[in-house]
């Protein structure tokens, strides 16, 4: 503990944690999720996407000593880096910074933990519920919420699928949001 919180702790190699941020980012930017699913391509709807594909990744984490859990603090702190960058990006001034901050940590801990509940439930209406609550607030009904909570388990299934090992050397692979979509449309 004491040698993380002095930066002795060796840390995680930063070329395998960028190509894992890389595939998160390349995953939560996948056309079906904008165009067949309508989630908005907006920076909100961006972040959801992003901060969905960060919990899969970390959810896959979850529990693992060691390496993978190293990887998935600095995941976490690349992914809260990369916010902060953006906010200044859309113009937020440094005094109006941090309270955005705090407003979407608050956001992206409340969804890790309503994710994290419907899955380890075996709840696919609830997760197709809070997606729903999440992605598309305000909209009275999105029955692609039913979609997009398939691909989560689906997602969720494939990196368990992934060895530890592998995910671990930057080599993790999330599903085809288009062919999940297809699937979906054939249903």
């Amino acid at each position: 503990m004491f040698k993380r919180l002095f930066g002795l702790a060796p840390r995680p190699d930063p070329s395998i944690v960028d190509a894992m941020y890389d595939r998160i980012v390349a995953a939560a930017r996948q056309p079906a999720f904008y165009a067949r699913w309508e989630v908005p391509d907006t920076p909100l709807g961006r972040f959801e996407m992003m901060a969905l594909h960060m919990f899969l990744l970390l959810h896959r984490l979850r529990g693992a000593e060691g390496a993978p859990r190293d990887i998935a603090q600095q995941l976490t702190d690349d992914f809260f880096r990369e916010v902060d960058h953006s906010i200044r990006e859309l113009g937020v001034g440094d005094m109006g910074v941090p309270k955005r901050m705090k407003k979407l940590a608050g956001m992206f801990y409340g969804r890790v933990g309503a994710y994290q509940a419907a899955l380890d439930a075996g709840d696919g209406a609830g997760l197709a519920a809070v997606l729903a609550r999440n992605v598309r607030p305000g909209v009275e009904t999105w029955p692609q919420a039913r979609d997009l909570a398939r691909y989560v388990i689906g997602a969720r299934d494939a990196l368990a699928g992934q060895a530890l090992a592998e995910i671990c050397a930057g080599r993790v692979a999330f599903p085809a949001a288009a062919q999940m979509a297809e699937r979906s449309a054939a249903a």
